[in-house]
């Protein structure tokens, strides 16, 4: 179910989780912790969603996997929505993200090897 509201596309939660992929009860929780509150809610206490939100959300789904905490999130998204201009207070945080994200996909790719050698193995006793 997609409203429209002030020329600008809106959607409720069932959509806005049909497009990302997560549960409804993920997206409720990230809105209960901050990460992610809904734009506005309609007269019924519906929540509803904007495309900026539905970007927040993907980059939330991204950062999932790197082992990043709510208020490793948080922070990050609060960096990520700051002016360009104005980043550079911010970039020692950045850079501590940007190499926890570097070191956290080495140990998932070391992982994957791990798992496609096991598989491997699996094979060759079939």
């Amino acid at each position: 179910m997609t409203a429209k509201t002030s020329s600008t596309n809106t959607m409720h939660i069932g959509e806005l989780a049909e497009r990302t992929g997560l549960s409804l009860r993920t997206i409720r929780h990230y809105d209960e912790v901050g990460l992610l509150p809904a734009t506005s809610r309609t007269g019924g206490g519906f929540r509803v969603y904007t495309e900026d939100d539905f970007e927040r959300l993907m980059v939330i789904k991204q950062m999932k996997p790197l082992g990043f905490s709510l208020e490793e999130m948080a922070d990050i998204l609060g960096i990520l929505a700051t002016p360009d201009s104005a980043v550079s207070e911010g970039s020692g945080t950045l850079a501590k993200f940007l190499d926890k994200a570097v070191h956290q996909r080495a140990k998932m790719v070391r992982n994957l090897a791990q798992a496609d050698e096991f598989i491997q193995r699996l094979r060759g006793r079939t």
